[in-house]
């Protein structure tokens, strides 16, 4: 059995603890949160699990702690295969910071997991990549569903091209409560006209909801920072400003306000001009797109792990790769060689 960690006990945490009950070859040993954690060597039993406001107060191996991830696996690192991070991506350092003192601080050696989404945040991570190898941890970067799964579907279509115009990544989702999906409903305020990260920072949960009544519980997102632009270019499908991400949150009902697209444009060896275009079930929910693609992920992670690979690659990166004249601007920075010579299997 693969042994796991989640770290966040929002709702992409507990969905990833009941999803793993539903997946063979994995068992959730562990979970943490900004109160504390829990660790069970058996696996840890969902159904506490997802009513708890806190896994701190976990009946059997619970504990209380402001730096829980770090308590966690300085005890238990050696007990864990591979971790999954469903952290806040708030403020863009935070992923970066918590990823540099987990290699420096604990003995976890293994396989590592992420569903972030800005792009800032992504650039943090992908500097990190020589201590990731020095530390003996294989990180996946952008393997939820945007980045992630929808990702990868357009690193496909690309193939049947000669050249990408565009990549357009068009998403709907629906939550019944947004307190649920609080950390990911804050971040996406950030991509509306008139707010900040200061500003996000400083509003309250009653600032949130009344906001969300003013919007009728929904959000509109247009040309969003999102990962997805830079993983493609360093996979060589595209420069990053060919890409765009956008799409509508509804924070009232499950049903998805519109149906997630994926839609890859270019040129064909003939010449001519044509679309492939990707549309996601709306039965699928955001832990579905999200935990399953990931899980798919860190199955991959530890085959790679295991013949020897360590330090940062994409979600893009074990996925067919462009053949395509695109110069990358991460490949410009210091830390390209070292990337790319994780990305090499």
């Amino acid at each position: 059995m693969i042994r796991m960690a989640i770290l966040g006990a929002g709702g992409l945490g507990k969905g990833m603890a009941k999803m793993v009950t539903q997946r063979p070859g994995f068992t959730c040993v562990a979970m943490a949160d900004s109160q504390g954690y829990c660790y069970e060597t058996g696996g840890l039993s969902v159904d506490q699990v997802l009513p708890l406001e806190t896994v701190a107060t976990y009946p059997n191996g619970g504990m209380s702690s402001d730096q829980g991830i770090l308590e966690l696996l300085q005890a238990h690192g050696h007990d864990i295969d591979v971790i999954f991070m469903a952290l806040p991506n708030f403020p863009v350092s935070f992923f970066a910071d918590t990823v540099k003192q987990i290699a420096t601080q604990t003995p976890f050696k293994g396989v590592m997991v992420d569903a972030l989404k800005r792009t800032t945040a992504v650039e943090k991570l992908l500097s990190e990549g020589d201590l990731l190898k020095s530390a003996g941890i294989l990180y996946i970067t952008g393997a939820g569903a945007t980045p992630g799964f929808l990702t990868t579907v357009a690193a496909v279509a690309a193939q049947s091209f000669v050249e990408v115009q565009s990549v357009n990544i068009h998403f709907g989702v629906g939550v019944a409560n947004w307190e649920t999906y609080r950390a990911t409903i804050r971040e996406d305020f950030l991509h509306l006209d008139g707010f900040d990260a200061d500003k996000v920072a400083a509003m309250s949960d009653a600032d949130v909801e009344a906001e969300l009544e003013k919007r009728n519980g929904l959000l509109e997102l247009v040309e969003m920072e999102h990962a997805d632009d830079i993983i493609l270019e360093l996979a060589g499908i595209c420069p990053r400003d060919r890409v765009t991400v956008g799409g509508l949150v509804d924070t009232r009902n499950a049903k998805k306000p519109v149906s997630t697209t994926v839609t890859v444009t270019g040129t064909t060896l003939s010449g001519a001009v044509g679309s492939h275009q990707f549309t996601v079930s709306d039965a699928t929910t955001m832990v579905d797109n999200v935990c399953g693609p990931a899980l798919g992920f860190l199955k991959r992670g530890v085959e790679l792990f295991e013949i020897g690979q360590t330090g940062i690659i994409t979600s893009a990166d074990i996925m067919p790769k462009g053949a395509f004249a695109v110069e990358s601007q991460q490949a410009r920075q210091p830390a390209a060689k070292a990337i790319a010579a994780a990305a090499a299997v």
